[in-house]
This record gives C-alpha cells, sequence and structure tokens, in this order.
C-alpha cells in the first residue's frame, strides 16, 4: 500500500499502429479524456498560443452529485514526445499528469502517467479527516485512475489508428 507521502503513482501504456504526429496531436487536445471516461467533463484554455510550455487550462470535474474545476499548468512540453500538466499549484500540485509517446517500429508506444501531490484535494481532505483510512483512499483512488486512463490510451488508440 502507498501514502501520500510516497507520491502514489499510476501507469498505463499502449502501442498504436501509427505515426508519433497522430499519436501528438490528440494527446495534446485537452478535451481529450472527456471523450473516453465521465470524471473529467471538459477544459477550456486561459492563456493565448496553447499549447505551448506555461499555459494554463481550467478543467470540470464530476463524480456523482459532486462537481469541481481545477486549474492547471503546461510544465512539460517536448513535442511530438511529451505532454505534461500540474494541477492547480505547480509547487505544491494535486497531480501531475503526463504523456508520452516514442516511436517504436510501424506506430507509436503511448504512456499516460499520474502522480498525485499533496496539494489540498478531496483526498487530502478525506486523509486528514481518517488519516487512518489514508491507504484504503489512495488505493480507491489509484483504480479509478487506472480505469480512466486505460480508457483513454484505448480511445488514443482507436482514434489514431482510425484515421
Amino acid at each position: 500500500m502507498t501514502r501520500l507521502s510516497e507520491g502514489p503513482t499510476v501507469e498505463v501504456s499502449t502501442s498504436i499502429d501509427a505515426p508519433i504526429d497522430t499519436v501528438w496531436e490528440l494527446i495534446c487536445d485537452i478535451n481529450l479524456s472527456s471523450r473516453f471516461q465521465d470524471e473529467f467533463q471538459e477544459a477550456t484554455w486561459l492563456d493565448e498560443d496553447a499549447p505551448r510550455l506555461g499555459a494554463r487550462f481550467v478543467g470540470r470535474n464530476a463524480i456523482g452529485d459532486r462537481r469541481w474545476e481545477t486549474i492547471s499548468t503546461i510544465v512539460g512540453y517536448d513535442p511530438p514526445a511529451l505532454f505534461q500538466w500540474a494541477v492547480n499549484d505547480v509547487d505544491n500540485p494535486v497531480a501531475i499528469w503526463t504523456f508520452r509517446s516514442a516511436e517504436r517500429p510501424g506506430g507509436t508506444l503511448l504512456t499516460y502517467h499520474r502522480v498525485v501531490g499533496r496539494g489540498p484535494s478531496g483526498l487530502t481532505a478525506l486523509i486528514d479527516k481518517y488519516p487512518d483510512r489514508e491507504e484504503e483512499f489512495i488505493a480507491r483512488r489509484d483504480e479509478q485512475h487506472r480505469t480512466h486512463m486505460q480508457a483513454v490510451v484505448d480511445g488514443v488508440k482507436r482514434l489514431a489508428e482510425g484515421r
């Protein structure tokens, strides 16, 4: 089991039979995830000339009746290999999300990675309220994210291979 202080991590990957530029075009669309899972609802760029390093976007999320917004900042941007954003505070993020793509024979390897930070969130509020259940809460959140992240990379694969 993992504790928040250890930076809980989830990572999923898939091989895509499409060029890396095709995959890049999909993964740097900040609304991509909303097409394949239901927690992340939508996003809107706050800065011009996005996507780019330092650009920000507002994300809208929901689980059941609970709705919330976040402000994310692009902290890694290296086309066509890296697209990464920190949620809320860059120095103390709720999470850092990363897409990495690498050319491979016949296509692209796409990896989607998430590490939870210690920034204030629904998860940190639960842990503060019930510290003896920290590992349970993190395991549940990791599994939710793993399911969503796999749906996203599978969706990117379908879209990219269908072009």
